[in-house]
């Protein structure tokens, strides 16, 4: 099946119809209490999730690109999130991640997971199952659900901020050897066992999207 640069762009796309563009990945909390308020603290913020949830979002891509059981890789990603709020969001991004992968690269493999988790699976699962399904390899997978992981929250913060946009992708581009890093590391850890997949914690995000939840206005749906 074919595969390459050209799909990856497709995947990683933030125009790529997954539904992301709702989310702010724990930005907008942040922005509220005061932790992000310029693109420094921002940079700081995006470093420190792409080392925590990022790597495990990217190790669970990777694994499913792989070819791990996703089942089994959709439950240890129930494991690593303790936030219930987080796992809702996961499964709701996975949900729209599984249509938009299904109409660009359908196959039975997706079919599949769709079909035994009718209510969605988690994000990052979906993800890594939709570039395999595109003939694309664990590390662009890994690649890919990094990328997302920082993506999102320096997006969300031109709105939330204000923020010049030029100075949002200026961070994005100071985090690419982190990406580098974390995606290789990712794609690594896919290659063995699921229950020794990265389990990296990020308890403050998930403190925050547990308080965000319960906002009764906000911008962003997480």
């Amino acid at each position: 099946m074919p595969g390459g640069t050209a799909a990856l762009l497709v995947l990683a796309d933030g125009r790529f119809p997954a539904g992301g563009h709702a989310h702010s990945g724990g930005a907008e909390a942040a922005v509220k209490s005061g932790r992000v308020h310029d693109a420094a603290s921002l940079q700081e913020f995006c470093t420190s999730r792409l080392h925590t949830a990022g790597l495990t979002a990217a190790a669970l891509a990777a694994a499913a690109a792989a070819g791990a059981d996703p089942l089994a890789l959709d439950e240890a990603a129930d494991a690593r999130t303790p936030s219930p709020a987080l796992r809702r969001t996961a499964r709701k991004l996975g949900r729209q991640m599984m249509r938009a992968a299904r109409a660009t690269w359908p196959g039975p493999e997706l079919d599949a997971l769709a079909a035994a988790r009718p209510k969605g699976a988690h994000q990052p699962v979906v993800l890594g199952l939709a570039a395999r399904s595109a003939g694309l390899t664990p590390l662009d997978a890994a690649y890919a659900a990094a990328y997302e992981n920082v993506s999102g929250p320096a997006t969300a913060a031109v709105r939330l901020l204000s923020l010049d946009p030029f100075d949002a992708t200026a961070v994005l581009a100071r985090l690419t050897p982190g990406i580098e890093e974390v995606a290789r590391r990712a794609e690594a850890a896919g290659r063995g066992p699921v229950d020794d997949l990265p389990a990296a914690s990020a308890p403050l995000l998930e403190i925050t999207a547990e308080q965000h939840a319960a906002w009764p206005v906000r911008l962003f749906a997480s």
